[in-house]
């Protein structure tokens, strides 16, 4: 009898495919597949590996060089363990007074980002339709595309003196002008984009339904936010308030720019490491923000927040 090829024919048998041989590149893979575990090890390990060089072994460094002191005559660093530095921070006032106000300017730009972001991203998520709602995510994210400092400076001339909001408000230097309340302008439009989104996959996520529910059975509008809103609403403004809490707490390019002669931790830092060639000083300077942000992050973790990043 005669063998039929794939075709129908007769015809002789098709051979056998060969057998690959079983290299190291094979068995390697076959292990990976029977220890899922490890393959997600290898696949984590490059980004974690670089996290640890690059950010976790960055903040060592600059926690180690906090000690470090500089010879005032001949300006060389002083590699030895000393709390000099730390001690000047803690006990003299100017630092007190710069980090308590370095504060207030974080929980300023926080509080105005929040109060114009609740109104945008529930117009958002629940009000506007589907098919705009990408296109209002494209424009909420616009802003990110230009440069910091073009933005930066475009505000330096819109409150300046003659600038748009000078006019607005009478003219006559009646405007912000350069100082605390313009840095607090600026960074809050500069962070802006970073509590709206938080806030809106917070609420994106929270169903029509739940809100149906709660009408039908006979709650007001005050209820309604207090019991199905709230709880999804807290979590998402919290998490959009570590960005913007830490990107002031830390900033320091746009007091340069607009704040006059205010001084926040950021510009102590930058003046410590270009004019006064300090650079363990402005470690230990650079440590408070560090320090400020672990403390909030524990206190906030509760509240579920870090989920929502």
């Amino acid at each position: 009898m005669s063998l039929l090829s794939p075709t129908g024919r007769a015809g002789s048998a098709v051979p056998a495919r060969r057998a690959e041989p079983d290299g190291p590149a094979r068995r390697l893979a076959a292990w990976l597949h029977r220890h899922p575990s490890a393959r997600l090890s290898a696949l984590l390990s490059a980004p974690l590996l670089w996290l640890g060089v690059a950010y976790l072994g960055s903040l060592a460094v600059l926690f180690i060089s906090a000690f470090w002191t500089v010879n005032s005559f001949t300006g060389e660093v002083v590699r030895q363990p000393t709390l000099d530095n730390f001690r000047a921070i803690v006990t003299e006032a100017v630092y007190r007074t710069v980090t308590l106000r370095s504060l207030g300017v974080a929980a300023a730009v926080t509080l105005i980002d929040a109060a114009i972001a609740l109104p945008m991203a529930f117009f958002m998520a629940k009000v506007a339709k589907p098919r705009w709602r990408r296109w209002l995510v494209v424009a909420i994210l616009t802003p990110l595309w230009a440069s910091y400092l073009v933005k930066a400076y475009a505000w330096r001339v819109m409150l300046a003196n003659g600038g748009p909001v000078d006019w607005l408000l009478g003219g006559d230097g009646n405007g912000p002008g350069y100082g605390l309340t313009a840095t607090v302008l600026v960074l809050a439009y500069l962070w802006l984009p970073y509590m709206v989104l938080p806030i809106y996959a917070g609420l994106e996520r929270l169903p029509d339904s739940l809100l149906e529910a709660s009408s039908d059975l006979g709650a007001r509008t005050g209820r309604t936010f207090r019991s199905v809103v709230l709880p999804t609403l807290v979590p998402a403004a919290v998490a959009g308030s570590i960005f913007t809490f830490s990107l002031s707490l830390g900033d320091y390019i746009a007091v340069q720019i607009v704040g006059g002669k205010t001084q926040l931790i950021g510009n102590l830092v930058y003046a410590n490491i270009g004019a006064a060639n300090n650079l363990p000083f402005s470690a230990a300077l650079a440590t408070i923000p560090v320090l400020i942000m672990v403390i909030y992050l524990v206190a906030v973790r509760r509240s579920g927040a870090l989920e929502e990043l």
